[in-house]
């Protein structure tokens, strides 16, 4: 859900956030503003929770992210993650590029970018409308989370039909943003307090998902929903509009650019290394081959 926090321009080309002090938001709900925002969520075919922590406390993440907050008055600090999301309901089967074309799908920010580029048309719907417009077919398709949050929506009573894996949101980070004058008001023992409750937000999340999302899994399987995997055509098509939509915007977005150079070469080393150290690993205990 995005803050009811509001966005107002001052002199020059910033953007400064007032309304409220504090929000604890996913960046990437004001790409429409700057596709740089995606960054400190998620972006299609980016880095997993796991990863996206390592490139944030000790990746050089956490500055590259701030530079870019800075210009919007606001700090940012990790406090959440939801892991690997689905892919979402869809009320008919999609096994080539051709069953996206005229898709109506729920979907926001840069997922919805790269689905378009293959005909899905992209709707914006609030989560309390979801259900409704999934029901009347006013869209045919929606993505929400996981398991726990989406059984507890319904989703699967108008859409049996659960992709898997949620290509654009690989590891999407919740953040708290406090806007700067207002931080440095507080006193240096606050300022530690609330880091040390963000650190524990962000892990404490990620591990009640984990905890979580089996059950909800296993209970919308007995409800007879069918969980279909993204075919390789879709996901290689996926993943070549995505690079093509970073290469377009790091050519004219210095801001992005800069991000996503040296957070394209973290999630290279990252990959690298999850492939051997725990692909096969977590292949062979998941199938026992």
């Amino acid at each position: 859900m995005a803050p009811d926090f509001q966005f107002s321009e001052e002199p020059g080309h910033h953007l400064r956030w007032r309304t409220v002090e504090c929000c604890h938001t996913c960046s990437y709900y004001y790409v429409g503003k700057d596709k740089t925002f995606g960054f400190g969520t998620s972006i299609p075919f980016g880095m997993t929770a796991r990863q996206m922590n390592a490139w944030i406390y000790y990746g050089g993440g956490q500055k590259l992210l701030d530079d870019f907050y800075s210009d919007y008055n606001v700090l940012s600090f990790a406090g959440g993650n939801t892991g690997t999301q689905m892919g979402g309901w869809w009320r008919k089967e999609v096994k080539t590029v051709a069953d996206l074309k005229g898709v109506k799908m729920r979907i926001a920010g840069l997922g919805g970018t790269v689905f378009s580029a293959l005909g899905v048309v992209p709707q914006q719907v609030a989560g309390g409308d979801i259900y409704p417009a999934l029901e009347k077919g006013t869209i045919d398709a929606a993505e929400w989370v996981g398991p726990y949050d989406d059984e507890k929506l319904g989703f699967y009573k108008v859409a049996k039909n659960y992709y898997y894996p949620g290509w654009w949101e690989p590891g999407p980070v919740i953040h708290f943003f406090v806007n700067k004058a207002e931080w440095a008001k507080l006193p240096k023992e606050y300022q530690e307090a609330f880091r040390a409750a963000a650190f524990e937000a962000n892990v404490t999340m990620m591990a009640e998902y984990d905890h979580k999302n089996p059950a909800a899994l296993a209970k919308l399987m007995q409800s007879g929903v069918k969980v279909r995997e993204f075919s390789s055509e879709i996901l290689k098509a996926t993943s070549k509009a995505a690079a093509e939509l970073y290469a377009d915007e790091s050519s004219k977005n210095p801001a992005f650019k800069k991000i996503f150079t040296e957070y394209d070469k973290y999630r290279r080393t990252q990959s690298a290394w999850f492939s051997l150290a725990e692909r096969r690993m977590d292949g062979f205990l998941q199938t026992g081959k």
